[in-house]
């Protein structure tokens, strides 16, 4: 996908105002997108969630990948979402009917960076979007699924009403994809993240594994971190019986707590919403069925046992 056209698809999308359990216009615009894609068919589930499925060709679909349309805001007088207190002190904020936003710039492009008032989740909302209209406009073959959740600022709960409903095969690997607080080591331009937990919980390794291995078969630098700033879908996912894994790209002013105990917008890196598209795309497409990574390190282990066999 050309980057212009990227940017194009990022800021239609960070232009749609949303909050916990008012997603419905981000919702809008993600059918319109995925309308476009003739391979792509999207049904929305009894709590408004999203799931859209690409096939093309006979290939079984092998991976989900997840992401949320909400973005802490305010909602009947009440902030939805987990922002310290001093920030809430003197809410400057925009009204859209039904609640409000942060009042700050949906879209701005600078330095290399986008700025939004809500870059988490809808730029993981934007990869899964970019990735199907690469797949459609490359005519790859293969199949896999896209799930856009709500109210996950709230404790998944648009997650936990799709996996109770046993809507998505279990034979899935759930990929939850998110913008999650840059903290070391996990550096802003390095590329995206390949997620192995989060606050909460460990993600599942041989899944993880797949993922670092698919990035290394296909060029695509990655960073391997934990990211226990916050916790993400993957978590709620694997609670309910779903082999979970994440992927995420390193975020400045995470939920707008900037410097100072300022609100501000959050911002990512250009070049790294790329890669993390790349990657998406690699992931759908991958056929073959991951090697055993605990066979491949045991291996690599007895190996080196074996070289100091003299010293037994």
């Amino acid at each position: 996908m050309e980057n212009q056209k990227l940017l194009s698809l990022t800021r239609t999308v960070l232009e749609q105002p949303t909050a916990p359990f008012h997603e419905e216009r981000v919702a809008a615009e993600i059918l319109a997108q995925l309308a476009q894609c003739p391979h792509v068919t999207a049904e929305r589930d009894d709590f408004g969630n999203i799931i859209a499925h690409y096939r093309r060709g006979n290939a079984e679909a092998r991976y989900a990948f997840a992401a949320h349309m909400d973005h802490p805001g305010w909602v009947a007088g009440h902030f939805l979402g987990s922002v310290p207190p001093e920030y809430l002190r003197e809410p400057q904020t925009k009204n859209f009917g039904d609640f409000a936003m942060w009042d700050l710039p949906p879209f701005e492009l600078r330095d290399g960076q986008i700025h939004s008032r809500a870059c988490d989740d809808l730029i993981g909302c934007v990869t899964i979007l970019a990735m199907f209209q690469w797949l459609e406009e490359a005519n790859t073959e293969c199949a896999c699924a896209g799930i856009f959740t709500r109210a996950e600022e709230v404790g998944f709960v648009g997650a936990i009403k799709l996996a109770q409903a046993a809507r998505l095969s279990k034979t899935l690997t759930i990929i939850s994809l998110e913008t999650s607080a840059e903290r070391p080591p996990a550096r802003m331009g390095d590329g995206p993240i390949v997620r192995v937990g989060d606050r909460t919980s460990i993600f599942d390794s041989a899944a993880t594994a797949a993922l670092t291995n698919i990035a290394v078969k296909n060029e695509i630098a990655v960073q391997r971190c934990l990211m226990s700033g916050g916790t993400c879908e993957a978590t709620a996912y694997q609670l309910y019986g779903y082999t979970s894994a994440a992927l995420c790209i390193a975020l400045g002013n995470y939920h707008n707590c900037g410097p100072e105990q300022k609100i501000a917008s959050e911002f990512v890196s250009v070049s790294d919403l790329e890669n993390f598209v790349k990657l998406c795309v690699a992931v759908a497409r991958e056929t073959s069925a991951p090697a055993d990574a605990t066979i491949a390190l045991r291996e690599r282990i007895e190996a080196n046992v074996e070289k100091f066999r003299a010293y037994f």
